[in-house]
């Protein structure tokens, strides 16, 4: 899957929790949880989201890797490889 692919479904999957989120205001390099105000919960269902969608296994001790936008489309473009 191609990097602007896998965006695609990363903001898609963000969008079925927080449905105002709109891709061009998503900055990269900084904290996706500041950005769009998820609280834990929104956090860990984006998180199941990517799970579900992508088939991707995303293990509790990763969790704290996962901070930007960038942080997690290079962790799942890893694991999809």
């Amino acid at each position: 899957m191609e990097k602007n692919e896998l965006r695609a479904v990363v903001i898609a999957t963000l969008k079925t929790i927080a449905p105002e989120v709109e891709d061009g205001d998503l900055r990269a390099d900084r904290p996706l949880r500041n950005q769009v105000d998820l609280d834990s919960m929104d956090w860990l269902n984006f998180l199941i989201g990517l799970h579900e969608k992508l088939k991707v296994d995303i293990p509790e001790a990763d969790y704290a890797r996962l901070v930007t936008l960038g942080d997690v489309l290079d962790y799942l473009e890893k694991k999809l490889k």
